[in-house]
């Protein structure tokens, strides 16, 4: 006859060989989050659970609001009975459910469970401390590392960061309250707006919320509403309102809330969601949702101040060339020293002349604008840039890819006539940096493929031909070199 095991707890019972359904050999029940037995949330969106008699687990939001409706009852005393609580449930008369082996009070296996995640260390260990800030200078430093070019934009956001976290940390300064700086990037698709923000937070260790402008709406209207943004950097700070309070909001493709041109009905995704930012911008006490994007009866509330907030707006903007050039345009007359009409035709950072008032003709309304008096603009990357970017940042795309083919001890080389090859064809795609990994993907395929094969390959250079499609990469045996061989990669892209 065979034997089951019994699960109670996080021990097991029995001494057959079959193991309960649902529980695989090796996990615990305490591997898996506790889910709220009335909303059915796990433990990391619910937050604090109540453990009751027979392994019931209600979270506090829930056990609150259930108290407030049966408070005429006295389920005091009944839920401190467990004999009384078992007579029930085998009499169908206590409304909850006898527990199946492998599941938990809700009736759900462990196969339908969450597990808890475990914490891991970030890549980047934090550099700065906001309770002591460093010069601005220091700052770039530790910018410079991991973003190459964008001189102005690192010393932009170096000293507003310098000013904005002294103001944190004094509150007041002679009875003289110091306004707030929010600032709002200009720069081309894959000019490293996002890039720079995140390494920025990595390095100063305060939580960093990432919100897409593009999903923001009236109220809710139709997708989120406003406020989401600040429960996301609620989540980014583990729910912890102290530090939520310290931390950054960065919001991209700001200009896809610009006003409409020539629409009848309701702007409820342009317009009305930059009046609506206003006061986040400001500073203000808003009420945000805990574990949750959006405001419903089941989802506890908090209140964030997003007075000491720092907010970094960044967009690609891309008629706003049009706008400044038909400015700069009027601006040209007769004579010597005038400005010739299409002087600004070639130019690729005209984003860097652009003013509030050609701002305000793109569609941004004058007070979005007043609350974020720090304009800067990205340069677009050049191919001087897009050869720095391969090879100089710690984290670059050349030493990822050596690092991979060292794990295979191989040595990956590229030589300059490479670099120039593969910054050429990312100026033809016009995507900025994001235009290198596509391409060093599409070339680097065959080579990943085949190495693993021969284990007699101890270097591998990549030639500005093999790029082109005019030839293929050198191979080299280990202690020895041998020409150049395309054997092994069959079939060089085009």
């Amino acid at each position: 006859m065979e034997d089951y095991r019994e699960v109670t707890g996080d021990e097991t019972k029995g001494t057959g060989k079959k193991e309960s359904k649902g529980s695989p050999a090796g996990e615990k029940k305490d591997d898996y989050e506790q889910i709220c037995f009335i909303c059915r949330r796990p433990e990391s969106k619910a937050g604090r659970m109540y453990n009751l008699p027979n392994h019931i687990n209600i979270c506090e939001d829930c056990m609150h609001r259930t108290m407030d409706a049966v408070s005429q009852y006295d389920y005091n005393n009944l839920l401190n009975n467990p004999q009384l609580m078992n007579e029930l449930n085998k009499n169908g008369l206590g409304g909850f459910p006898m527990m199946g082996m492998g599941q938990d009070a809700a009736g759900i296996p462990n196969s339908q469970r969450v597990k808890k995640k475990k914490e891991k260390e970030s890549d980047i260990q934090p550099v700065f401390d906001i309770k002591n800030i460093p010069a601005p200078h220091h700052i770039k430093e530790r910018l410079d590392d991991y973003v190459v070019g964008q001189e102005q934009a690192k010393k932009i956001i170096s000293v507003a960061v310098y000013n904005h976290y002294k103001r944190v940390k004094t509150g007041t300064m002679d009875d003289i309250e110091i306004e707030k700086s929010n600032i709002l990037m200009l720069g081309p698709t894959g000019s490293g707006k996002t890039y720079l923000v995140r390494t920025l937070a990595r390095l100063l260790d305060v939580p960093l919320a990432v919100a897409d402008a593009t999903s923001l709406t009236e109220a809710g209207y139709i997708g989120d509403d406003i406020e989401s943004v600040v429960s996301k950097l609620l989540a980014a700070a583990g729910n912890d309102i102290e530090r939520t309070e310290q931390g950054i909001i960065f919001i991209d493709e700001i200009d896809k809330i610009a006003k409409k041109k020539n629409v009848n009905s309701r702007d409820v995704s342009g317009e009305s969601v930059q009046q609506g930012m206003l006061k986040l911008l400001e500073g203000a006490d808003i009420e945000v949702p805990v574990g949750a994007s959006s405001k419903n009866a089941m989802v506890p509330m908090t209140t964030v101040n997003t007075r000491n907030i720092l907010f970094i707006c960044g967009g690609a903007f891309p008629d706003l060339e049009d706008v400044v050039k038909q400015r700069l345009n009027l601006e040209t007359a007769i004579g010597f020293n005038s400005m010739l009409k299409d002087e600004n035709d070639d130019d690729k950072n005209i984003l860097s002349k652009a003013t509030v008032e050609d701002l305000r003709k793109y569609g941004m309304i004058p007070e979005f604008l007043g609350r974020l008096p720090i304009i800067c603009a990205l340069s677009a990357l050049d191919k001087e840039m897009l050869i720095r970017i391969l090879k100089e940042p710690k984290n670059a795309i050349l030493k990822q890819y050596q690092k991979l083919l060292a794990l295979d001890e191989v040595d990956l080389r590229f030589d300059d006539s490479a670099l120039e090859a593969i910054a050429d064809k990312a100026l033809e795609k016009d995507t900025g940096a994001r235009a290198l990994r596509a391409i060093i993907e599409e070339f680097m395929l065959d080579i990943m493929y085949e190495i693993p094969k021969d284990d007699n390959i101890g270097r591998v250079t990549i030639t500005g031909d093999y790029i082109r499609g005019k030839g293929g990469p050198v191979i080299e045996i280990r202690g020895e070199q041998l020409p150049k061989i395309t054997a092994k990669v069959q079939g060089a892209p085009s």
